[in-house]
């Protein structure tokens, strides 16, 4: 019998949830939660479905259809699933989220005890060891595996309860640096949308074209107990996966809340975490902070870089796994340096731009059964989002695309960044239509 016990299940979900939470993870929250003030229930719920949700179901869509999200791109054609998974691949590794790893660590365990003129070069040394030890640990990934699930994973906990419980029952002095209170006025567009304005957050953290990469390690760790029946994997599958979607909206919550009862404003959620546990526990905050940061991108970091060098190693053979680790690690070091703000900055418009591609993919694949073999749905769908979602792109950042802007400003819901729903809807139907030629990949 295909069985795998509960304490395997909470090993292999805490595993799973240590890889997801990373630097994004714990610096969103608490800015988000002091931008919303009393609407942060709301806010927090909108970032919980496009980051926890959506990986949710990029996960159980991958294990429908196949292993692993090349099996997702397939349903369109075997030369898009290789397209979609580079880019994916490229997106939460060495472009994006892995260097944020390592800029994160820096900016939060390390520059609050610096004096300015010796943060270039510290900022150079703490990432070259942060991404030198992700090299090594990345060199055995089923031992960093069993290691993330059974000792880094619940210290990582620890250490983020013990934040929230400090916040929730300390005595703040009247003195302090920080002022905290009952949860304040909310800011900005959090008056008025603040769950779409918390979706939009949620893309930052990039857990949701994650969920289409860590799907095989759930897949391969279940396998590990001898589980080898589709209908068993998938359940499993949803088993973890819901769990460590679970384990992180409780953890969202906890952050989430800090940043709402503190009336201190702060430029970004790193600043205020270090703030408060520094002003709470004394200079043990900053210790427990510190080691909180370094767990949560060094496990990230690590699931990040091992599952970019087994798909590229994958991709061309001839390139050891050895040096694709080596190379995805110097380049995100050399990016990490360019700063935490300015990679947030940057990596917005892109964001705006592939989210909706992705999730209109997810959600088609759920049809696969009504669908057949008509792949223009799945590329009608996709298409038609990303020529809205790359206006809205370009006008996050700042740049208007004249007469089309202006027409996409018209759409249903693209006040709400989300103008790209009823075109994706349009474009699927329409590929449903019998005027396309099928069975041809």
């Amino acid at each position: 019998m295909e069985k795998i016990k509960a304490r395997q299940l909470l090993s292999i979900t805490l595993t799973l949830f240590a890889v997801f939470f990373g630097a994004g993870n714990m610096i969103f929250p608490p800015a988000m939660g002091q931008q919303a003030g009393e609407n942060y229930i709301q806010a927090l719920a909108g970032f919980i479905l496009t980051d926890a949700g959506i990986a949710l179901l990029g996960m159980i869509a991958v294990v429908l259809v196949g292993t692993e999200v090349s099996d997702l791109g397939e349903l369109v054609s075997r030369r898009f699933a290789v397209f979609l998974s580079v880019c994916i691949y490229l997106l939460i590794g060495p472009l994006f989220a892995l260097p944020r790893t390592g800029s994160v660590s820096f900016e939060l365990a390390v520059r609050p005890y610096l004096s300015e003129s010796n943060v270039w070069w510290v900022s150079l040394l703490v990432t070259a060891v942060f991404f030198w030890l992700t090299y090594y640990l990345s060199g055995n990934p089923k031992k960093v595996v069993n290691v993330i699930g059974k000792y880094l994973t619940p210290i990582l906990l620890i250490c983020i309860v013990l934040i929230f419980l400090a916040c929730v029952f300390m005595e703040k002095s009247p003195n302090s640096s920080v002022q905290y209170g009952s949860v304040g006025v909310p800011q900005g567009v959090y008056k008025e949308i603040p769950f779409f304005q918390g979706m939009i957050e949620g893309y930052y953290a990039l857990d949701g074209p994650a969920g289409l990469v860590f799907a095989i390690i759930i897949i391969n760790a279940v396998r590990g107990h001898q589980v080898k029946t589709k209908r068993n994997i998938i359940k499993y599958t949803l088993i973890c996966g819901a769990g460590a979607a679970l384990i992180l909206s409780v953890v969202y919550y906890m952050l989430t809340y800090v940043g709402a009862v503190t009336r201190t404003p702060f430029s970004n959620g790193g600043s205020l975490l270090h703030a408060v546990t520094s002003d709470l526990l004394g200079p043990a905050g900053g210790i427990i902070l510190g080691v909180a940061v370094l767990f949560a991108c060094m496990t990230t970091s690590i699931g990040l870089t091992t599952s970019f060098a087994d798909y590229f190693h994958e991709l061309f053979p001839n390139v050891s796994y050895k040096k694709i680790t080596a190379i995805v690690c110097v380049f995100s070091f050399v990016i990490s340096n360019i700063g935490l703000d300015m990679l947030v900055k940057v990596s917005l418009p892109v964001l705006m731009m592939f989210y909706p591609v992705t999730v209109v993919l997810v959600i088609l694949s759920f049809f696969k059964k009504w669908i057949g073999s008509k792949r223009m749905a799945y590329v009608l769908g996709m298409l038609f989002a990303f020529c809205v979602a790359f206006v809205d792109g370009m006008q996050s950042a700042g740049i208007s695309l004249g007469v089309v802007t202006e027409i996409c400003n018209k759409l249903p819901f693209y006040d709400l960044r989300l103008g790209w729903i009823i075109p994706a809807a349009v474009g699927a139907l329409l590929g449903l239509l019998p005027v396309w030629k099928y069975n041809r990949k």
